[in-house]
């Protein structure tokens, strides 16, 4: 299309292409009839907390959906994560990704752990059995990966490796929810795997997260750092806490079940209209959900090359934004460069996939509040943008 053909960036003065902002996040939410019907259910029974039925029965279907002994509903994630670190007792050094949220190296610094960050496969973005092997040392206790974009880092080569070196393995997998690999689902790998059900992810509960797992002793250790009092069995642990689920993050739970394939379809198509539109753009690429069957498609990733397209990814973002779709740098800063561990993170050019991942990768909008024609606009943009490029840079400060 010539330049008098196409429409005007809002970046430059053009109207934007979306008057409402369409945001990143899942945001998928039950009709409120189904919601209220879910509430008065509650308030009839006055059982708010304290392990409900509503709690024990989400616990019971996670458990079934992921084909695991265990699922222990928390309040976050972040949460789960902590008491995690705590059950399986470790002492010591643990390897995890530098690209990551920082709650999953943050966790293992509320447990008294020190992170080891390790580099990424710059196709994948997750962390790989050779990352991990190359800051091993004997002072190394466990391996914790992660499993992001709605993919998997392999996780049957990381139990391998743990065996194989005395190590504990348990991942922080809090994006892959429902995803699959080699025919198990993501939930059953390790010592234990973690969820979020944060509002940002495909089984969302407003706030809220679990914990699963096939080992009976560390379930009930689990359960006893859950609260005071635990549950079932009662099992000594070094400390408690107040990781409880409430009924109401229960109920929203249920529906999400009762939802996910209904989700995974929606999101599926979004990403598809994503990656068709953009298939010919040069310096666009959108990132495959990695080592996942099914993934639970939940994230749209683009990695931006500036040369080839015309702008970096920080300007790409800020044209994006003028328009009304609130893309995101995700991660940035890698987790190694937020603090605390920034004053101690490796040189510049020790972990160089992290690095450059993190100056190029944005995330664009999937789940309840994008459509496929929505995709297919934003991708049609994405597109008149690379056009623009010599304008859209000096709008956008370089």
């Amino acid at each position: 299309m010539s330049a008098a053909g196409r429409r005007l960036p809002a970046l430059l003065g053009g109207a934007r292409a979306f008057v409402r902002d369409i945001p990143v996040g899942q945001m998928y939410f039950p009709t409120w009839e189904r919601y209220e019907a879910a509430m008065r259910g509650i308030f009839e029974r006055e059982w708010y907390t304290n392990h409900g039925p509503l709690a024990r029965e989400a616990e019971e279907r996670v458990a079934d959906v992921l084909g695991v002994r265990h699922a222990l509903c928390v309040t976050n994630g972040t949460i789960g994560l902590m008491m995690a670190a705590k059950a399986l007792e470790l002492r010591g050094r643990v390897i995890t990704s530098a690209f990551t949220f920082v709650a999953t190296a943050q966790a293992l610094t509320w447990a008294g752990l020190t992170p080891v960050f390790c580099d990424v496969s710059p196709v994948t973005h997750h962390m790989t059995v050779e990352t991990a092997a190359a800051v091993l040392d004997e002072s190394v206790c466990a391996v914790h990966p992660t499993n992001i974009w709605g993919g998997t880092c392999r996780p049957a080569e990381f139990e391998a490796f743990g065996a194989e070196n005395g190590l504990a393995v348990y991942f922080d997998s809090a994006q892959a929810f429902g995803c699959r690999v080699g025919g198990r689902a993501v939930g059953s790998f390790g010592a234990l795997e973690v969820f979020s059900f944060h509002a940002t992810k495909i089984l969302g509960t407003a706030e809220g997260g679990c914990v699963t797992t096939n080992d009976d002793e560390l379930a009930e250790r689990l359960r006893n750092i859950r609260s005071g009092y635990g549950t079932r069995a009662k099992v000594a642990v070094p400390v408690t806490s107040n990781g409880r689920f409430s009924e109401a993050q229960a109920a929203l739970c249920l529906l999400a079940l009762d939802d996910l394939e209904e989700r995974t379809a929606h999101n599926r198509a979004i990403r598809s209209s994503y990656v068709s539109g953009m298939a010919g753009i040069p310096g666009i690429r959108v990132v495959d959900p990695p080592d996942a069957d099914p993934s639970n498609e939940q994230y749209a990733v683009v990695q931006v090359d500036e040369e080839s397209f015309g702008l970096n990814r920080d300007a790409l973002v800020r044209a994006l934004k003028a328009e009304g779709i609130n893309a995101r740098r995700y991660f940035f800063p890698g987790a190694h460069r937020t603090p605390p561990y920034d004053e101690s993170a490796p040189p510049p050019g020790e972990l160089p996939n992290v690095e450059h991942i993190c100056r190029t990768v944005l995330q664009l909008p999937v789940g309840a509040l994008v459509d496929y024609e929505d995709a297919r606009v934003i991708a049609d943009l994405v597109s008149d943008f690379h056009a623009d490029a010599e304008r859209l840079r000096e709008a956008a400060g370089g």
